[in-house]
């Protein structure tokens, strides 16, 4: 992939005009490209206005409160919306970033954030998240909530996610952009984008800069 440079404010403009779903035949990405620099084979997006952390109060997965400012200040972090029933891109994106983690040295991987906040609350219960996630990394955070917060939360970071719905075969699914946000820890500015597309080598090559809150 190629390394690009992003305003936030034309991802955010974006954001109200596509949409990408779990499972969707376009694969088209909420994001509208500024400048791009050719030649490059970096997985990494760098956004050249750092998007602000989401205000986000949300419930994990043991049912407690949790603000994301606040539990996340001054920790490298990823964050993803998604959710539980997706066929494909998700959990393929956690799994891929679980692997990438484990690479890391213990120290490092227990200063990683990694938040998985869901854009199916009706279904993704607290348990849900917990036992899905679970499965590919005990240590990430899965956050439920108000869909509408949720959403706002998403929007802010130009990211764009619908209210589940029926597919043309009556299954539920739920439509949401896929990219991944990388925050730094320095200024807990979210400065780094990554796309469905990346893979665990990527993530494994640019996490000990992310955990450094250098650019890749």
């Amino acid at each position: 992939m190629r390394n690009k440079t992003f305003a936030a404010a034309a991802l955010l403009a974006a954001a109200t005009l596509t949409l990408s779903a779990c499972g969707s035949e376009d694969g088209k990405s909420p994001v509208s490209v500024v400048s791009e620099e050719s030649g490059s084979d970096k997985a990494a997006t760098v956004l050249d206005q750092p998007f602000e952390k989401p205000d986000l109060v949300l419930t994990d997965t043991h049912g407690k409160k949790y603000d994301l400012r606040k539990e996340t200040k001054g920790r490298p972090t990823l964050i993803y919306f998604g959710y539980t029933h997706c066929p494909d891109i998700c959990p393929l994106t956690m799994n891929n970033i679980a692997v990438a983690k484990k690479a890391l040295p213990k120290a490092e991987q227990d200063k990683l954030r990694v938040v998985f906040v869901t854009t199916d609350p009706g279904r993704d219960t607290p348990a849900e998240l917990g036992k899905w996630l679970k499965g590919i990394d005990s240590q990430f955070i899965g956050l439920t909530g108000n869909f509408s917060t949720i959403q706002a939360g998403a929007r802010s970071l130009g990211i764009s996610i619908e209210p589940t719905k029926k597919d043309k075969t009556g299954k539920v699914v739920s439509v949401h952009g896929t990219q991944v946000i990388a925050f730094n820890p320095k200024n807990d500015g979210g400065y780094l984008l990554y796309g469905e597309d990346t893979t665990v080598d990527d993530y494994t090559k640019d996490l000990p800069k992310i955990i450094k809150g250098a650019t890749p």
